[in-house]
């Protein structure tokens, strides 16, 4: 449903989505889980409201010039789906598929002034998101750029929600159906940033979005 958006670089729409993500959830009620960039909108979270109940928003504040060069140094290899980034995980060669040796591209939204725009338009549509979980008292939010300096603190917020953990870098996976402090399944968001450090929590959490 989302694919015929994504292949031309278009965003989903707010009712595609929001239908992929509340069907995807109710599946999977009784379970804990992550959602990361959902909701984006006010009318994505309302749909989320009908449905669960949401423990804890993370909200990365990641400098806008930081964002827009991260995200500007992805490259692909289109027929394999393989994601570079010249930062994190740079190609053996630069501009060339590591396995394929095939050239890499780099898709219009991409680049500089498209992402730009692109975080622009986030920016004005998720204030909202953020005003309305800030108002429940559920909204947390950290500061900075760089992933291992912001983690800490993170880390530090989740395992005073989940328990048990064993180590800081792995989590023990939780049984289907075992319940939160609160007496249901632990729901959380985390809002825009960097979140490769947060999606480690996949053992305890079902990382869906």
């Amino acid at each position: 449903m989302a694919k015929q958006y994504i292949e031309k670089s278009l965003l989903v729409p707010d009712r595609v989505i929001t239908h992929l993500m509340v069907s995807e959830l109710e599946n999977r009620r009784g379970q804990h889980w992550l959602l990361n960039g959902f909701p984006r909108t006010l009318g994505q979270a309302e749909a989320l409201d009908k449905i669960c109940e949401v423990d804890l928003v993370i909200s990365l504040n990641i400098p806008f010039e930081t964002l827009k060069d991260r995200l500007s140094r992805r490259w692909i290899h289109p027929p394999s789906g393989r994601v570079y980034n010249l930062d994190f995980n740079p190609p053996h060669v630069q501009g060339i598929d590591d396995v394929t040796g095939e050239p890499l591209v780099q898709q219009e939204d991409d680049k500089p002034k498209a992402v730009a725009a692109r975080l622009r338009q986030y920016k004005d549509v998720a204030k909202p998101v953020i005003e309305l979980y800030k108002s429940r008292g559920v909204l947390h939010q950290f500061s900075g750029m760089e992933a291992n300096k912001i983690w800490p603190y993170v880390y530090t917020l989740f395992s005073n929600k989940i328990t048990p953990i064993q180590s800081k870098e792995a989590y023990r996976p939780c049984p289907v159906g075992e319940q939160g402090r609160g007496g249901h399944s632990f729901n959380c968001v985390c809002g825009i940033g960097d979140v490769s450090k947060l999606e480690a929590s996949r053992g305890s959490l079902q990382h869906l979005f």
